[in-house]
Formats: structure tokens, sequence, C-alpha cells
């Protein structure tokens, strides 16, 4: 298992790991899902909500890796630094900084 000493070092290894422009959507599509789950569950005050943000997000990207990009989730060996990547390609994706 490779060491990354930071999140900058990872995260080039974070992307080569999503190359492919459907599971990239598929990331971008359940990160949006969980911010609405999110709104959602702090609109109507229903914890029951947040058990849906994990299974939205996680499920959405882990449908692009296993059956767009072929590869397993970053999560099983990164799982910190893999959630951070998640939200920074989000970021990427949205100001047009990645595909």
């Amino acid at each position: 298992m490779e060491e990354f000493k930071s999140f900058k070092e990872f995260y080039p290894f974070y992307l080569s790991q999503h190359q492919d422009c459907y599971c990239r959507a598929l990331h971008f599509i359940g990160s949006l899902l969980v911010i609405a789950v999110l709104l959602v569950a702090f609109i109507t005050l229903n914890a029951y909500w947040l058990i849906a943000a994990p299974v939205v997000g996680y499920g959405f990207a882990w449908v692009g890796h296993f059956y767009f990009e072929k590869n397993k989730p970053a999560t099983f060996k990164y799982p910190w630094y893999s959630f951070l990547g998640d939200w920074v390609m989000f970021k990427d994706i949205l100001l047009g900084r990645l595909k």
C-alpha cells in the first residue's frame, strides 16, 4: 500500500482513480445528493435523513468505480483522504477545473 504524507501528495493519485467521465459524473451527482439530503435533514429537523447521506454519496461513487472505472474505490485504502478528495473533486468540477 502506497503511503501519502499529505493530501496534496494524495490528490493526483485520487484523480488517477477517477479518469472515466461517467465515474466523475456519478461522484458529482452523489455529492450533490449528499448536500440535498443534509439540507432536508436540517430543514425538517429529522435526523433519520442523515442515514441517507452516505448511502447516496457512496452508492453513486461506487457504481462509478465498479461499472465504469473498473477499479476499487480509494475509500477502502485511504478513507479520510478519499473523503476529502470527493469534495475537492466536486469543487473542481463545479468550478470547471475538471471535466
